[in-house]
């Protein structure tokens, strides 16, 4: 027997994974339902031998020291910082929103004039919450704020979510940031990059060690049970620790109901140029069923004649048909989450990682972040 089941091969599962062995030199076995390793991080050349990212795309970001340090043990990195722009009144310009976007879609005089009144009340290189500016007094950026919310954010959410963003947890309106700078960097953190071998080979590293068995076309239902608060693998009691990265709902096989979550579909369209676009992802707010296209040389750095481009396109999730990507953030989600989560919390040997399994979106750093956390517990056990 395994002293250690981990389902899921993601990020997750992975970095729990490596640590259990390296570190407590026990046996683990990762079950993985997906052909491949890295979850929604997988990446891989297509056809025309062009690196790409399956999931959409994953640049990684933290301002964490410790996550940086004890990613790069794994990989080396391209010095790579995100670029988007927004299409938005038929010019792409630079997001989050920032001091030259509002140059670009406002008249240069009330452009000069809010960008004053933008640095005067918040500072230069400052960053604000769209939700805080609108609850400002001052009539001028409650402009700016209602602009910035009907021309980036309102429609963006409505294809992303599915639902109007009055429906959604405050907290995601709170994540759309106002950048009172010219940094035209989409994410500011200390460590960027992209792993230079690319994330396949990150994984294979993570899990290199002969103590980790990996099952991939292999769901967790074939071999793990539970019955009155007991896990069974392969019929039989399991005393190990079993560390789950999945869907929570799923686990329990939906007793309360299924969670909600949204999926996205990909279009992958490879062009006979060198690149398609200006930098790695442009964002379309208003415009298309699509929400951004991302060019993947531009992550990369790859030098290839032609270039290969994916349409993201948000879409429901529906159970066997396609991929949870995001927990759906509403108050009546949540309710049901929390039944799961006490039914989890009475079965000892049972350990919640990841965002399927906690029913919340975390960026990448976060979630290994979680992983070596859970792992410092499971030391203490």
């Amino acid at each position: 027997m395994f002293d250690f089941i981990v389902v899921g091969a993601g990020l997750s599962g992975s970095v729990i994974a490596e640590r259990i062995a390296n570190d407590l030199e026990k046996e683990v076995l990762i079950v993985e339902k997906r052909n491949h390793l890295g979850g929604n991080c997988a990446d891989c050349y297509d056809k025309n031998g062009i690196l790409i990212h399956k999931y959409g795309p994953h640049i990684f970001h933290t301002n964490i020291k410790l996550v940086w340090d004890y990613l790069s043990k794994f990989t080396e990195w391209n010095n790579y910082e995100h670029h988007v722009l927004g299409h938005i009144e038929n010019k792409n310009v630079p997001l989050p929103f920032n001091l030259n976007t509002l140059h670009d879609l406002l008249p240069p005089k009330e452009a000069e004039y809010i960008e004053k009144k933008l640095i005067n009340e918040f500072e230069f290189g400052s960053k604000v919450s769209i939700l805080e500016l609108r609850r400002n007094d001052d009539k001028d950026l409650k402009f700016v704020a209602d602009f910035i919310y009907e021309k980036v954010f309102l429609n963006y959410t409505k294809k992303q979510w599915g639902i109007k963003p009055e429906e959604l947890d405050p907290s995601v309106t709170e994540r759309l940031p106002i950048i009172i700078s010219n940094d035209n960097r989409y994410f500011h953190d200390k460590y960027q990059g992209i792993p230079k071998e690319g994330y396949h080979n990150l994984f294979k590293n993570l899990l290199s060690n002969n103590l980790i068995q990996i099952s991939q076309k292999t769901s967790f239902n074939d071999v793990l049970k539970i019955k009155n608060n007991e896990i069974f693998f392969n019929a039989k009691p399991f005393k190990g620790k079993v560390i789950y990265t999945g869907m929570i709902d799923e686990l329990f096989n939906y007793e309360y109901s299924t969670l909600k979550y949204r999926s996205l579909k990909f279009i992958f369209e490879t062009h006979p140029i060198e690149y398609y676009q200006k930098v790695g992802t442009i964002n379309y707010p208003n415009d298309y069923e699509f929400t951004r296209i991302t060019e993947y040389k531009h992550l990369t750095l790859q030098k290839h004649d032609k270039t290969t481009i994916s349409k993201e396109i948000p879409e429901e999730y529906e159970k066997n048909k396609n991929i949870p990507y995001y927990p759906i953030p509403k108050n009546e989600n949540y309710e049901i989450y929390k039944k799961y989560l006490k039914k989890a919390n009475k079965i000892e040997n049972l350990f919640l990682l990841g965002r399927l399994a906690d029913y919340k979106y975390y960026n990448m750093d976060m979630v290994i972040f979680n992983a070596l956390k859970l792992f410092e517990k499971i030391k203490e056990f």
